[in-house]
């Protein structure tokens, strides 16, 4: 029996991945034990035991970026939870520590290096982040989700995606999609996603568009998210939810999507080999222009500033995308060709080499 001791969380970009691999270790040994350290705040502490494992949590600690009081306690706080996370790996006797970025991730890289336990690493953002910087410091073993990002001992393994996803076959489900969302099965679609919280000025132009794209030929599949202020006009072929609970369906149903650019809906997308019109959020350290260059430069996708995805926009330039029907179907195979769907596989495949180094140094 191997003890495995996945780390990470806060977003569902640190999350999902996380969880991929941890049912994808549990499907080949149940009698494996799966222990996830976290924190209460992210959305670990709910998604993590509805996925039925065990959560140990550990306080959030953001690496403090100015002066201040929280930069002064940070030192003996991060001692505190690497502590903590020691006394788990040594009690637990785990055979391998797996990281995935996040506030949880730090302390169990700390702790791993401190116990001398077997680290393996999964960077999910084509621009790394600091978490998995440090990280990388103390592991030959590090997986990556994009050929381009830059970090120590990379190896190129993928996004670990849900088995929904990775073994999606988007011909046999397209009935039930079509069914589920209210579709016309003679309509190409436009799925519209800005993430779980939404995307402001992508809500608003594709609301204000909307006729003009239906006009087009499309029906549309607009997921606004939980703070979105978009009101359903009523529109015919027009629906908007503000959550999909089965993303596989909207996947199925997909001719092309207008999308935000985080690292696991860039995976998605081309793994089922949807084209994409990206438009990366604008604020923080730029990763999605990052996380989208591959599919845009393989001619999988278009790129647009958030600024410049306006309604004048979308009718000059989005609505003749559309209606190239020729252009959306080699978009599809671009797509497609840079996808991965066995990320999970891979990944496992490094933490198995990782649980061998240790069972070799020890002979």
């Amino acid at each position: 029996m191997t003890t495995y001791l996945l780390a990470g969380g806060g977003t569902a970009g640190h999350v999902n991945p996380l969880l991929a691999v941890a049912d994808g270790l549990r499907e080949r040994h149940p009698e494996d034990t799966i222990l996830v350290v976290g924190t209460q705040e992210g959305l670990e502490s709910r998604l993590v035991p509805e996925r039925g494992y065990e959560l140990l949590t550990i306080p959030k600690l953001p690496f403090p970026r100015r002066p201040n009081l929280d930069a002064l306690k940070f030192g003996s706080r991060l001692r505190g939870a690497v502590k903590q996370v020691a006394k788990i790996i040594t009690e637990q006797q785990v055979d391998v520590v797996i990281g995935f970025g996040g506030y949880a991730s730090a302390p169990a890289y700390l702790a791993a290096k401190r116990t001398k336990t077997p680290l393996v690493i999964h960077e999910a953002n084509a621009k790394p982040g600091l978490a998995n910087k440090l990280g990388a410091r103390y592991t030959p073993f590090v997986g990556v989700a994009f050929h381009h990002t830059k970090i120590r001992n990379e190896r190129f393994v993928g996004m670990p995606l849900r088995s929904e996803i990775e073994q999606l076959d988007r011909d046999a489900l397209r009935p039930e999609a079509v069914a589920a969302f209210g579709l016309d099965a003679a309509r190409p679609t436009l799925l519209v996603t800005g993430g779980s919280l939404g995307a402001r000025r992508l809500n608003a132009t594709i609301s204000e568009t909307a006729a003009d794209i239906v006009d087009a030929g499309y029906q549309i599949v607009h997921i606004t998210g939980s703070k979105s202020e978009i009101v359903d006009p009523g529109l015919e072929h027009y629906h908007v939810l503000e959550y999909c609970s089965r993303m596989e369906l909207a996947l199925a149903v997909a001719d092309l999507a207008v999308s935000r650019a985080g690292s696991a809906t860039v995976s998605e997308l081309c793994a089922v080999g949807v084209p994409a019109v990206y438009i990366p959020y604008p604020v923080g350290n730029g990763e999605q222009r990052y996380n989208a260059a591959d599919v845009v430069r393989a001619g999988g996708a278009v790129m647009v500033d958030d600024a410049r995805f306006v309604p004048a926009w979308v009718r000059s330039t989005l609505i003749p995308l559309l209606d190239d029907r020729v252009r959306v179907i080699d978009m599809a195979a671009q797509s497609k060709s840079v996808g991965v769907t066995d990320g999970t596989a891979r990944l496992i495949s490094l933490v198995d080499e990782a649980v061998d180094s240790r069972v070799q140094a020890k002979r």
